[in-house]
Order: C-alpha cells, then structure tokens, then sequence
C-alpha cells in the first residue's frame, strides 16, 4: 500500500559489522533497513529517499520504495510489451496484418536495446523474432501465446531471443526521444539499407505507434505517447508508379497471350492474368473469383460490357499466420467492410476469355474459376514463374534484365493507367480499381496531372465560347 506516512532517521554505525553504515526509515507501521559498507554509500541512499519525499512521492509499505522507484521495478522490457501487445492484436487482425506487426516490430526490438556485445547475427535475430517472439500459437491448454513459449524454437533462435530478453531496455527508456527516432529511422529502411518505399514506411511506423498507444492507453506505463516529444520526419520518398516500366495495351496483351503459351497451366492463367489486366485486380482477389461473380451479357451481343462482382480477397501470407492454417487469408476486400462489393465493368474482349475458360476448364466444386493442379488456391510462385517466362518469350532480351513489366501486379497498374488515359473521371477509376481517391493521386499522380492539360483547353474553350 502507498502512503505519505514516512520517517527516515539518520545513519547509525554498528562497529565490528561488514557492512557497519546503517539507513533506517519507516513507512507506514513497516520498519526497513539498509546496511552499507561505506558511510558516503549511505549517506547517497538517504538522500535520495529525502529527495522522493521532497517530491511528494508516496512509499510502499510492503517494500518501503518510493513510487517511483516501484514503478521502475515493475516496468517490462519492450520486448516484453512488444510480445504482449502482438498477442493482444491478433485475434481481431487479419492473417497478412499479423504478420505486418510482426514484421514492424521485428525490425524496432534489436534497435531498443542496452548492449551491442554479443549480438546475434542480424537475420538469424530477425527472424527469431519475427517468426517466433511474435507470432502467437495455441500452448498445450489451449492458451494463446507467443510462439516461443508455446514450441521449442531451434537453438539459434533460443540463443537469440534470451539475448533480446537480456538486453532489452525498458519501455520508459524505449519511449525516450533519442531510442524513439532511431527505432522510427530503423523503420524507414529496408534490410539493404535503401529507403523503404513511404506506404510502406507509414504502415511500420503506425504499428510503433500503436505499440506505444497501448502503454499509454491500456497498459499504464507511460504517462504520454512519446511520438509528441519527438520532432522526426520520414525521409522523402515517392509512392508514384513509374510508368516507364509500366506496359502499354499492346505489350499487356502480349504478355497475356505469351502465359497461353506456356503450356496447359499457362493456358488454364490466361483468364487470371486478364482480370489483372482488364479489371485491374489484385492477384489475390483474381485468385478468389467465382463464375458467379459475373454478370455477363447474352452471347448475342458480342460487343457488350459485362460486369464482375469483386468482394474477396484470397492473399498469399503463410499458414503460420491464418487462423485456419492455409496459406492464404480470406478475407473481403482490402480497406472496406467484409461484405463490400465492387462492381467493375469488364470490356467485351474480357467478357470472351471469361466464357471461354468457363467452357474449356470448368470451374472448382466452390465455383472458383482459377485452381491448382490439385484443385487449391493458386500459388504466387505458380503464377509468377509463368509470368517470367512469358517476358522472356514476349521481351527484347535487353528488356527482361529491366523492371518492365517485372511482376504481375504491373498489369494492374497497366489497367489503371489505361483508365485515366482514356478518359474516365479520377472518382470512378479510383471505385474501380478499390483505392480511395487520395491513394490514386498518390500513385498516378503524373498521368493524372497529365490529364488536367486537357481539361484546361476544355475550361478554356468555354472561356472563349462566353467572350
């Protein structure tokens, strides 16, 4: 129990002892005493405990510390909040926003620290903590905890953690302005030292953040978030695609045309690639669709739009990481409520590769129209080793050694840019396409800006029609 009842009397020496300098004081009912070997030792303690009274402290009782020096005590290492808030956060989290935490919390452990010796092996620690400190798995009783305390990990990852445990600062030591600037500068790289791209520092640093809130907010242990004290900013970095590696129609078609090429799995992800490309979805939402998400028109109508109702998401993240131990998450569209729908217009020519993969391959028993060889979810490696072939079918052989159209989420932006190339109005890309409107503007920023040149003669021409 606190109390402000507290007398501290003066230092007494007790000849013939080892240790002869004794403090006494008394809080509350409870006696206490500390015996030193030297007076001046004694002599520091005592003033130090006037000090806390003179601040107006409170004394526990029980063990006869000033609040302060209580708190101290009872105040975990970061790693420990870290471990405890990545828990607290996964249930309510999605399987790709776990391993997020995961990851930004990985990267700020190893930098909040006391010690440098002995350090473990950079990757060998980041992993450990990554895959093991937090990340959470069931114990024996059902209990969930972090995963270290639920497996045996191997020998280096139990070397590196007990490491981390060790040398860990406080989490009132880790909130102070010069540990917090160099966990938010540590956030703001990747692992080759090259500034990480801004979304992608953002989404870390809102998770240090968060961490913090929770010591604040939940936990008690800090009295402020410590981001207010610190005066920090991101290095400046640029979120637009570069459109010089971004495929132009002919080349998207080309590419899509050269994945038929590869054989009967390439036959069979021709449709997939086209709805990265004439839908603009994401893979992991290309890998969700089912016959019955679109709404085609009457075969007697060739040159009619359809539509296709886009309202899962099938992303690729782990089985270590799901609740139900897949290696995708399914879950509904990225940034919207789980029952979301959007609805994108497909353009005739897509409207025919949909009709032709549904006649040709038919669809899974779950009405998936893309499987594996084995009947499951697509593979990223699977889609990806034939997008790499079809580039070094399809591109110059100087061109495959560039980023031109490196990934198949280039398609995507392909789509997106021949949108607004086109014509159609930034709101209804933006709908199309499942960002919000600052987000396009962020990533399409040129091609966009290149659009208002057109609009300026149109306001002018209006201009002149009034004159």
């Amino acid at each position: 129990m606190l109390t402000y009842d507290v007398v501290i009397w003066s230092i007494r020496q007790r000849a013939g002892r080892p240790k002869p300098w004794e403090l006494r004081w008394r809080v509350g009912s409870q006696p206490h005493s500390k015996s030193y070997a030297l007076k001046p030792q004694a002599d520091g303690r005592r003033s130090q405990l006037m000090a806390a009274l003179r601040e107006g402290q409170q004394f526990d009782e029980e063990t006869g510390l000033p609040a302060k020096e209580l708190a101290a005590l009872a105040m975990p290492t970061w790693y420990e909040h870290a471990k405890a808030y990545a828990l607290m956060k996964w249930p309510g989290a999605a399987a790709k926003h776990r391993a997020s935490i995961a990851e930004s919390l990985a990267v700020v452990t190893p930098v909040l620290v006391t010690a440098k010796s002995r350090r473990p092996d950079a990757r060998v620690l980041r992993a450990a903590l990554y895959q093991w400190a937090f990340r959470a798995a069931e114990s024996p009783d059902g209990e969930l905890v972090s995963r270290c305390d639920a497996e045996e990990p191997p020998s280096d990852v139990q070397r590196a953690l007990a490491w981390v445990a060790e040398h860990s600062m406080k989490v009132e030591e880790a909130a102070r302005p010069e540990h917090v600037r160099a966990a938010l500068a540590a956030l703001s790289k990747l692992l080759n030292g090259k500034p990480a791209a801004e979304n992608t520092a953002k989404r870390k640093r809102m998770v240090l953040s968060n961490a913090f809130r929770y010591a604040v907010e939940e936990r008690a242990l800090l009295t402020r978030h410590p981001f207010l004290a610190v005066d920090w900013a991101a290095p400046t970095t640029s979120d637009e695609v570069d459109f010089r590696f971004v495929p132009g129609p002919r080349l998207a078609r080309e590419l899509i045309a050269g994945v038929a090429q590869q054989g009967p799995r390439g036959e069979h992800l021709e449709t997939f690639f086209g709805s990265i490309y004439y839908a603009a979805t994401r893979p992991g939402e290309a890998a969700a669709l089912r016959d019955t998400d679109f709404v085609l028109p009457p075969e007697s109508e060739p040159d009619a739009w359809g539509e296709v109702l886009v309202s899962e998401s099938h992303p690729e993240v782990g089985a270590g990481w799901t609740d139900s131990g897949k290696s995708h998450d399914e879950r509904g569209l990225k940034h919207r409520a789980r029952n979301a729908v959007r609805g994108v217009p497909i353009p005739p020519v897509f409207v025919r590769m949909v009709r032709s993969h549904i006649a040709r391959f038919g669809v899974a028993p779950d009405g998936r129209l893309f499987r594996a060889a084995q009947g499951g979810r697509v593979a990223s490696t699977e889609y990806c080793d034939l997008w790499e072939a079809a580039r070094e079918a399809v591109l110059a052989p100087a061109e495959v050694g560039t980023k031109l159209a490196e990934v198949p989420y280039a398609l995507r932006h392909a789509g997106i840019s021949l949108w607004i190339k086109s014509g159609v109005d930034p709101v209804e890309a933006a709908y199309r396409a499942g960002h919000s409107l600052a987000v396009l503007y962020r990533f399409y920023a040129k091609i966009l800006k290149g659009g208002s040149a057109a609009a300026n003669r149109l306001i002018e021409q209006g201009l002149r029609a009034e004159e």
